[in-house]
């Protein structure tokens, strides 16, 4: 059987991209029941990773960004604050 798979571009498979970690975010930020530990046990990341990598990929870009603004852009909220309100 012959291999049917669309190829796309590379604008749309960024924004497809884009589109998916935008959703994984939303995910976790309305997942706060889920614990850092618990997807780091189950998936080998957290949303730490995400942070870390997000900020990774703008430095990359030339873009810097504090752990903190990484994180925040994750979590929608400032990191101490989550912690605060839902780290158990």
């Amino acid at each position: 059987m012959a291999d049917e798979r669309k190829v796309l571009d590379d604008a749309t498979r960024t924004e497809l991209e884009a589109a998916a970690f935008r959703r994984l975010v939303e995910h976790f930020r309305q997942r706060t029941d889920v614990q850092n530990i618990d997807v780091m046990n189950l998936a080998g990341f957290c949303r730490n990773c995400l942070a870390k990598w997000y900020r990774a990929a703008a430095a990359e870009r030339g873009v810097e960004l504090t752990d903190g603004e990484a994180r925040e852009t994750i979590y929608g909220m400032p990191y101490d604050e989550w912690k605060a309100k839902h780290q158990r």
